[in-house]
């Protein structure tokens, strides 16, 4: 699909072209534009972007696989065809020393300019904007020739880095200003110096990390000499039609960060040496609080970009938990920025921009700030996807295409599984028909979303309930399916995607009335008391300590407040990077998270977001124990034993979260009727939830059948 627009005082003239073999079919409308600030375009003087979204740079890991470079070019082009105003891509290194990992993407060479090259022009070819991303890692780096302003080891890394002589540093920035150019050869409108999140430039700016006495160490002047040196070299090679951003770390949320004064000072430095944007860094790699997870409220972080308004007159771009266009509408509307990054929404929605400016925001499928399939998968060193799409970075893989001849499909279940592959096969043009047993869509992401910092959840449920309407696919609630009211005979095929139900242990004493199951207590059926026991720590026993202890989202502007307080950030920038002594808290409830298993508690969580999780627990006291049996429970409470030790805990509820069952046995007499047969999601594996899996089954299912 081609895209053609033109903007006319807050209505816009859209122009579709859809190809179908030969034909072509041509609809024009007319219409008032939904979100009127974020669609009004950028001049930059040489450039113009034509609207106010950005697409964040992201890790994908793509250009560093066989054939990855094409792969990433259709990646790209589906971003530029869904309409965003400017794509950034992750980041590329300078040189070997600056590369992620071991044979890591970079760009220092004419033969890499020509892999770059297939990306440039497909982005062109859809109409679109690209920038390269220039990322030296420093002391982030996982391999053993990583260098840094001093020898000073990263709190979240194996290796030590070895310090930069002034030859090194010398040659690192003629490095930066070469990648520039090959950059500019390979085709790409414009370069992003990365210069927060810890790397490299951010480490020479701060005592924390650089503790040299030359020139490059000491005052602040020194310390920022090497950035202004890097974006001199680069105009120097580029010359000045070139687009050139700088991501300034302004809010480090590190002790021994940066100040204040001294991010204005870089800021207004940067902007009289000629960067055109100033992109918005928050939180280096090793600060402990959260920047872009799930708890975090949306535009969490924007009031620091806001801050900088008055200090600079260059566009500056605001970030991190950014989801949905009418928080991009409120930034850039209310002055708090002038363009909005967002980097996992196109994961998760290439056409997100397309859809706003038609004012159909009701399709977007929104990022949920997960992590488990994009920042978990980066830093596995695996592929980048989406939890939500998993036809993020594996477009050439799965292909929805129309399908020759349509089928009859049931699909048994309207949880995550079932609602992906009824809305991605309907999309090709079968005839699906959904039976859900309960009231409503959803599934175990009903539970999730009550969740306090899993309210986005409720966003994926709107949208494949707002998809399965655009596709016509009949829906039937409250309708448990058996042999009565369903033959799979009158269907091509039927696909059992119906969850799980919780595992029941066998422990004596389990039918006490204080015994809850986890669904029943976040469905609010019942209550929990003070004194609570979860027996079971994995996701769902921490998100039920969560729930146990939070309240779910309010207000954006309270919410976000209480945010700041409770992870100790300091929104008046008293302090250098931006933080404060946290408060002692007191917990609404006491709670106990048992767990049969050795090791740690949280070793199942996702590694970019289980931390925050087992920080938060700690900080309400929650007393985690591990390596244990469940002995019995009494009107009281219940007994445990660790080897030979018995010990009774008090209680007043016990919470199962004792893993997960699947409905599928109860469908046999039917799949032996059946033409065609398919299980998945939890009813096809229910050892452990994994939304990820089920919908990434899902979705490969209905693109081949």
């Amino acid at each position: 699909m081609e895209l053609n627009y033109f903007s006319a005082g807050g209505y816009l003239l859209a122009i579709y072209l859809f190809s179908k073999e030969t034909s072509i079919i041509f609809v024009s409308k007319f219409f008032t534009l939904k979100f009127q600030h974020v669609f009004t375009p950028l001049d930059l003087g040489f450039m113009t972007l034509p609207n106010r979204f950005v697409m964040g740079s992201m890790h994908t890991n793509l250009e560093e696989i066989e054939g990855g470079f094409d792969r990433a070019a259709v990646f790209y082009k589906e971003r530029a065809e869904g309409g965003v105003g400017l794509i950034i891509t992750g980041g590329i290194s300078p040189n070997e020393e600056g590369c992620v990992a071991p044979h890591a993407a970079k760009l220092t060479t004419e033969e890499e300019v020509q892999k770059h090259g297939v990306i440039t022009r497909a982005v062109h070819d859809a109409g679109g904007k690209i920038c390269m991303q220039i990322l030296h890692t420093g002391r982030y780096g996982f391999h053993k020739n990583i260098v840094a302003p001093s020898p000073i080891q990263a709190p979240v890394n194996f290796f030590t880095p070895k310090e930069m002589t002034h030859e090194d540093i010398l040659r690192t920035i003629n490095d930066f200003a070469h990648c520039a150019l090959m950059a500019q050869k390979a085709g790409y409108d414009g370069i992003e110096i990365m210069g927060s999140e810890g790397y490299l430039i951010n480490q020479f700016l701060v005592t924390r990390t650089n503790i040299r006495s030359d020139e490059w160490g000491g005052t602040y002047e020194k310390r920022m000499a090497f950035p202004l040196a890097i974006v001199k070299k680069i105009k120097e090679k580029v010359g000045e039609q070139f687009l050139i951003i700088f991501r300034i770390s302004m809010l480090d949320l590190v002790e021994n960060g940066s100040s204040w004064s001294e991010i204005v000072q870089l800021a207004k430095t940067l902007e009289t040496k000629g960067v055109h944007i100033l992109n918005t860094g928050i939180g280096w790699h090793e600060a402990r609080i959260p920047t872009i997870a799930s708890s975090v409220p949306r535009m969490a972080y924007a009031w620091v970009t806001k801050k900088m308004k008055e200090h600079v007159s260059v566009p500056l771009i605001a970030v991190n938990r950014i989801n949905m266009p009418d928080i991009a509408e409120k930034i850039v509307a209310e002055g708090y920025a002038d363009m909005v990054s967002m980097a996992r929404p196109f994961l998760a929605d290439a056409s997100l921009v397309h859809k706003a400016m038609i004012g159909r925001d009701d399709l977007i499928n929104t990022c949920i700030a997960c992590n488990q399939a994009c920042l978990d998968h980066t830093f596995s060193l695996k592929i980048s996807s989406c939890l939500v799409n998993p036809r993020a970075c594996h477009e050439t893989e799965i292909k929805i295409m129309p399908v020759d001849q349509p089928k009859r499909l049931a699909v048994i279940g309207g949880g995550p599984a079932g609602l992906a592959f009824s809305a991605t096969a309907a999309k090709r043009g079968h005839s699906v028909y959904l039976y859900e047993a309960s009231s409503s869509l959803g599934g175990q992401f009903n539970l999730a979303k009550v969740v306090p910092g899993k309210e986005e959840y409720g966003e994926t449920i709107r949208y494949f309930t707002n998809e399965l309407k655009e596709e016509k696919v009949t829906v039937y609630l409250n309708h448990p399916v058996n042999e009565t009211n369903f033959s799979p005979l009158d269907f091509d095929a039927v696909i059992v995607a119906a969850g799980v139900k919780p595992r029941i242990p066998e422990i004596k004493g389990i039918d006490h009335n204080m015994v809850i199951r986890y669904d029943q207590l976040l469905s609010g059926e019942k209550k929990a008391g003070k004194k609570v026991v979860i027996l079971g720590a994995g996701g769902i026993g921490f998100d039920v300590a969560e729930y146990l202890l939070k309240e779910s989202h309010v207000d954006d502007e309270a919410e976000i407040s209480k945010f700041l307080d409770e992870w100790g950030i300091d929104a008046s920038y008293k302090e250098r990077g931006g933080m404060m002594l946290l408060q002692p808290v007191t917990p609404q409830r006491e709670i106990y998270l048992l767990k049969r298993s050795p090791g740690k508690h949280g070793n199942t969580l996702g590694k970019t977001t289980g931390w925050i999780k087992k920080i938060y627990l700690n900080q309400q006291n929650v007393k985690m124990l591990g390596h244990l049996q469940y002995e019995e429970i009494t009107d009281k409470g219940i007994w445990i034993s660790q080897g030979e030790i018995k010990t009774f805990i008090e209680a007043d509820t016990i919470v199962l979260c004792t893993g997960q069952e699947s409905f599928v046995e109860k469908f046999d007499t039917l799949r032996q009727q059946s033409k065609d047969w398919y299980v998945i999601g939890g009813a096809f594996e229910a050892s452990e939830l994994d939304a990820k899996k089920a919908i990434h089954q899902a979705v490969t299912l209905a693109a081949e059948i």
